[in-house]
């Protein structure tokens, strides 16, 4: 691995990350009334879903496995989340919060696969799995309907990241843009499509059936 991907601001990301994932998956936990070792094995498992899929995938050492921090962060937010009423996690803030995980997490899966030489486009899909695959896991293991089902802009804001922070590094030698303006840019615009998605709702057109083919059947 490119050992000056191993910066401050992506050692930020990921823990803002790590962290915002492990609360929701805590979250859910608590609302559901489970013990505290089911919403640790919550916070654990929405925590580094992600970013394990994407680690197996380009052959990297499993971050939290030889990372003794990260555990520890989602079982510290899993207490804390035991300690709070869960009506402080309803309703769209809770859900902006949470997009700032997203956009975390897809900009440093997107760096990392980058620096590990994968190519543009699978690069930028490591940034979506790493910031959507845990949240996935958490409504699949709790039976809920999965995040990515939501009308609202979800992947595709995780996909704007990963995909402006691999354009920008990619671009970064010809230009001379420093990475760190890069992995910013890419955080703040996916962020700000996920916010704009939760206050005004915003979403891809559904796909429907036109009545041509309705009738052939």
């Amino acid at each position: 691995m490119n050992e000056e991907i191993l910066t401050p601001v992506l050692d930020i990301l990921d823990v803002v990350g790590i962290a915002i994932f492990a609360l929701s998956g805590a979250v859910i936990a608590a609302k559901e009334r489970q013990t505290f070792v089911t919403m640790a094995f919550f916070a654990l498992v929405t925590g580094v879903g992600g970013g394990t899929v994407r680690d197996l995938l380009i052959d990297a050492p499993v971050f939290w496995i030889t990372d003794p921090w990260v555990a520890a962060i989602c079982l510290a937010t899993a207490l804390f989340a035991w300690f709070t009423p869960t009506r402080f996690w309803e309703g769209k803030l809770f859900e902006i919060a949470d997009g700032a995980g997203l956009a975390a997490y897809a900009v440093l899966g997107a760096a990392k696969a980058t620096a590990y030489g994968i190519p543009p486009v699978p690069a930028a899909l490591m940034g979506i799995i790493t910031g959507c695959v845990g949240g996935i896991i958490r409504d699949v293991v709790a039976g809920r309907p999965s995040v990515i089902m939501r009308p609202e802009l979800y992947v595709t804001a995780a996909a704007l990241s990963a995909s402006l922070t691999v354009a920008g590094m990619l671009a970064a030698p010809h230009f001379g843009l420093l990475n760190i303006a890069v992995w910013g840019t890419a955080f703040a615009a996916g962020y700000a499509l996920r916010v704009a998605a939760v206050v005004w709702q915003i979403s891809l057109p559904s796909y429907r059936e036109s009545p041509a083919k309705k009738g052939a059947e």
